[in-house]
């Protein structure tokens, strides 16, 4: 079978998981950068690779996400983007290093035109513009789209910009509208940005392996101001991790092969374009199908997080807990084998996790014993001991 025929059919297939009459929410850096960091999950996987909306599903399955950009913030981020690169990109282009005219003036860009018919022909016009940028010279790609092979489907993402260097390189820019207070920006939002530069990298040297630069430009607004500054930011450790994890996934058309005949995701809208009229118990049903790899990490990152947390706890599973102390517990997978375990009643004694929660319900019960043992204060002194703070307000309102 040809790559083309490969993809066309799995197209179709994603499609109908999706719903015919529905169109593909596109997967973005953001969203693949969460999925490298639990390449486990096949629920998150084959969702994304089909386009669904996880938000509108979560929705209808009663359990809606609790995060996400406002509006405020999201045209905040538009209108810093629209400053950075007025004046034909003249502020970017110094923050990116550009040699300066007498009149202190950036040296110019070229920015070519990426418009093109469907995301093909733009990821198409993007490739043909690193092709054909001028050597010796900036080019700037605003809004380029890059085509990147994950689990066996295509996915299409768009940088806020990249930067052909004169002596060939390639930048990543990514421009964010948190801001960058006294020389340094918030440590999640920064990691963030330097995970989906990274998947930005990966994209590119697709095109031309070792023509991207590994430190990406991340533009953000200085102190409280609406001012451009910037910082670069290393995202080869990102690189490296984001590169294994997503080779780590299981192809999406196996996902899809193994799921029961005839499920769907499609939220069947009705007349209005935009009222899911799909039952909650069926759309349950089609979700559970697929398995998940439920993380509290996936709160801040996934959609159908809370819906996720709520089978995990159902079913007993430790990693609800968090995915470290699944590491710790080894062949304990519940809280029930975890309670067992610890209260003498099942595991190996000579399992080490086995013998550190015998040691530590023994510890807990000589605690608890100890502390009902111990003899009860006085009434009066309890009361003298327990607010020695509320005594001295009082003895200094009696001195003034």
């Amino acid at each position: 079978m040809s790559t083309t025929h490969h993809h066309h059919s799995l197209r179709e297939r994603l499609a109908a998981l999706r719903g015919p009459d529905t169109a593909p929410r596109p997967l973005d850096a953001r969203a693949l950068a969460a999925l490298a960091a639990n390449p486990g999950c096949r629920r998150r996987a084959l969702l994304d690779a089909a386009g669904v909306d996880k938000g509108a599903v979560a929705e209808v399955l009663g359990a809606p996400a609790r995060f996400g950009q406002s509006r405020f913030a999201f045209s905040r981020g538009h209108a810093f983007e629209a400053r950075v690169k007025r004046d034909g990109c003249a502020e970017l282009l110094r923050l990116l290093g550009a040699a300066e005219t007498a009149a202190g003036i950036p040296e110019s860009a070229e920015v070519p035109d990426l418009s093109a018919a469907g995301p093909e022909g733009r990821a198409a016009r993007t490739r043909l513009a690193l092709a054909e940028a001028p050597a010796g010279s900036w080019t700037l790609l605003d809004h380029p789209l890059l085509a990147l092979e994950v689990a066996g489907s295509l996915a299409y993402l768009e940088p806020d910009a990249v930067a052909v260097r004169p002596d060939g390189s390639w930048t990543v820019v990514e421009i964010k509208s948190f801001p960058i207070l006294d020389g340094g920006a918030d440590a999640l939002k920064v990691g963030a940005a330097a995970r989906q530069s990274a998947v930005y990298v990966l994209a590119l040297d697709e095109v031309a392996a070792g023509r991207t630069r590994p430190d990406v430009l991340l533009v953000c607004p200085k102190d409280f101001s609406n001012l451009p500054t910037a910082e670069w930011v290393d995202v080869r450790k990102q690189l490296s991790v984001t590169r294994r994890q997503l080779a780590r996934l299981t192809r999406i058309e196996e996902i899809a092969a193994a799921l029961p005949e005839g499920t769907t995701f499609d939220l069947r809208y009705g007349a209005d374009g935009s009222t899911p009229t799909r039952p909650r118990i069926d759309l349950t049903a089609a979700v559970d199908a697929v398995p998940a790899a439920y993380a509290p990490e996936c709160l801040s990152t996934c959609e159908l997080a809370y819906h996720c947390r709520d089978r995990s706890r159902a079913d007993g599973c430790v990693e609800s807990l968090g995915r470290s102390l699944r590491g710790e517990l080894g062949t304990l997978t519940t809280v029930e084998a975890v309670l067992s375990a610890a209260h003498g009643e099942a595991g190996d004694p000579a399992d080490p996790a086995v013998a550190a929660l015998r040691r530590a319900a023994a510890l807990r019960a000589e605690s608890l014993s100890a502390r009902e043992e111990a003899p009860a204060l006085p009434a009066q002194a309890a009361v003298r001991d327990r607010a020695p703070d509320d005594a001295g307000v009082r003895d200094g309102a009696a001195c003034r």
